[in-house]
Parts: structure tokens; sequence; C-alpha cells
């Protein structure tokens, strides 16, 4: 199973598709679920190499750059959580990631996330929990640009036990520790297990993977599972 496939003479750059139903069909099940509506978006769409897909350009606000310190709070059964603030950077050190821009992602009108414009930048899924947050973040990458590698080409490397730091917006820093990773065909996304609700602050990082078509870009995913530290 090729996480990370060959990328020499491919014009599209593909990630994370979360579904295949759309937005409205998608809240439903959110509610039989029992599920927050921010545990889950639309299905993400394909974009090409120029960035016809464009994330959030609105910046994060409300953030406090005066504290240095985590503040962490515990919950019955919940472990360490971390209070709200957007990511700011991503460590990866196993992988060779470590990026210092991170792009805010919603969702675009037909109800799919949006993806980064720059193959080098991974996205946060803003209406999700920020890192540390009960409940699973998501942050979305690249495998691959029509120039070569992108940020998270590397990413079915990932082993259980493998550290993922990400720095906050208020100057902390969440760690958390992979659990395990994941490829599923694009057809066979288990929405639930990767937006759905959690009893502990976890994280997702997400790319594509597989097959490559030049019409339908790639037909899998590759889903890196895990806990904050």
């Amino acid at each position: 199973m090729d996480a990370h496939p060959e990328h020499g003479g491919r014009r599209g750059v593909f990630i994370a598709a979360a579904a295949t139903a759309v937005l409205a069909t998608f809240g439903i099940a959110l509610v039989v679920l029992g599920l927050n509506p921010s545990d889950g978006p639309g299905p993400a769409t394909a974009v090409d190499a120029a960035g016809s897909s464009s994330p959030s350009a609105v910046p994060f606000a409300g953030a406090d750059k005066a504290s240095k310190e985590p503040i962490r709070a515990k919950g019955p059964g919940f472990g360490s959580l971390l209070p709200g603030s957007p990511p700011v950077g991503l460590a990866i050190p196993s992988i060779d990631v470590r990026s210092t821009n991170i792009v805010g992602l919603g969702l675009q009108d037909d109800g799919s996330i949006e993806v980064p414009r720059d193959a080098s930048a991974p996205g946060w899924f803003t209406p999700g929990p920020s890192p540390g947050q009960l409940g699973p973040s998501v942050i979305a990458g690249h495998v691959d640009s029509s120039t070569g590698p992108a940020v998270f080409y590397r990413l079915g490397e990932l082993r259980p036990g493998d550290r993922v730091d990400v720095t906050r917006a208020d100057g902390s820093v969440a760690t958390f520790s992979i659990d395990r990773v994941r490829t599923y065909e694009k057809d066979d996304f288990p929405t639930r297990a990767v937006y759905g609700a959690t009893t502990r602050a976890e994280l997702r990082l997400i790319t594509c993977s597989g097959d490559y078509d030049d019409d339908t870009g790639y037909d899998s995913n590759t889903v890196a599972f895990a806990h904050l530290v």
C-alpha cells in the first residue's frame, strides 16, 4: 500500500476526501450520531496545480500571545486538555516535517473541505477543535505537487509513538503521540472514526495516497491518528 506514490509529471494536487455525501446529508448523519456539527465536513475536492480552491483568508483572532505556559484542565476520563488556540507551527521530527505556516481551512459552498493553495503549507480545519482541545483536531496537507514532494509526502512512514509537536498561537506547544496510521479508499473513508467525537484531545493528519489518475486524482487517503500527551 503506497502512502506516498511517485509524483513525477503529475499535474494534479489532491488531499483529504472525507466523505461522499454532501453537507446537508452529512448534517443529518451527525444528528443521528449525536456528534457536534464541527466533527466533520463534507467531501473534499481536488484542486489543480494552480490552486483553484482557496483556503480561508480570515485571520486567526482572539489568541492570547502573552501566555507561554499551557493551561491544562482535566475532566472525568478526558485526560489533559488545552484551551482553544489556533495552530501556527507543526513539527514531525521522524519524517522531517517542520512548518511555521499553517493556513485555516473551512467549508466551500458545496460542503466540501477547503484545501491549501501552497503544497508546502499544512491546513487546519477551523470548524473543528484546535490542537489540544477535547475532540479530533484535523490538519490536512498535500502529498505532492507538479514540482515534487509536498509537506505530507512521508506521512505514511509514521509509526506508533512518533511525536508530533503543534505550536499554538498562545505560545504553548501541544505534543501528540501517533497511535496508528491507516490508508482508506476514498469511497470507504471512515468519516465517524476521523471526525467523530472522542473522549480525549486527539489529532488527525490527512493526505492523499494510493493510485493516481489524471482525471480523478488519488484513490485513497492516509490518516495518522494521534493523542495529546
